[in-house]
């Protein structure tokens, strides 16, 4: 009896064709959650360390919230990362699975960093990976050092970088080299080769 054909190549091909999720601006997120738990600005500054100043600011659309921002709200409301970029709660049950494939997943850009989350599809995950182009090219790049809670560990793609910590010299890495830290520690960092360095960044959130 022959055996069916594999059907991998047209669920990929739809998987390609698909966006990744109901996507709406994190202002707009913002205001939903903060509405839905009846929460004024001043409440939801105390929730998540922000100004409320700066979460109208975010809420209004007159400031893009930078990836440290983007964290803090998600551990003050108590959801995962991606669920601010996203209308929808997706996939919470147990077994579960995700493929990102090349070029997919959602796009976070600030300044210095340009993140590609992946597996956005599933929400309270354990760790949040992405993929990142360092744009920075110097310290002065930033107004502020990253730094929050959990762990994180990255490893270097493409092009070289310098990494910054608070307690330790800076590292240089290239293709293949890593670091992992303990995340509230400050750290930063920025390209040192002609191209931009690119890199797998996994984080604990």
């Amino acid at each position: 009896m022959a055996r069916p054909k594999a059907e991998a190549p047209d669920i990929l091909k739809s998987m390609r064709s698909r966006p990744a999720g109901g996507m709406i601006r994190p202002g707009e997120r913002l205001r939903q959650l903060r509405h839905d738990r009846g929460l004024t600005l001043e409440e939801a500054g105390r929730l998540t360390g922000l100004a409320p100043s700066t979460l109208s600011k975010i809420e209004n659309d007159q400031m893009s919230p930078t990836f440290d921002v983007v964290q803090k709200l998600a551990s003050g409301f108590d959801i995962d990362i991606t669920e601010l970029f996203a209308s929808n709660r997706g996939e919470v049950a147990s077994g579960r699975r995700s493929i990102t494939l090349a070029n997919a997943g959602r796009l976070m850009e600030t300044p210095v960093y340009a993140h590609r989350l992946l597996a956005v599809e599933l929400t309270h995950k354990k760790i949040l990976p992405f993929v990142t182009r360092i744009k920075a090219r110097d310290l002065e790049s930033f107004t502020s050092w990253s730094k929050h809670g959990g762990e994180e560990f990255l490893y270097v793609l493409e092009g070289k970088l310098c990494f910054h910590t608070e307690h330790y010299e800076p590292a240089i890495l290239g293709p293949g080299d890593s670091v992992y830290i303990d995340s509230s520690m400050r750290h930063a960092a920025y390209s040192v080769s002609e191209e931009d360095a690119v890199v797998l960044w996994i984080n604990t959130g």
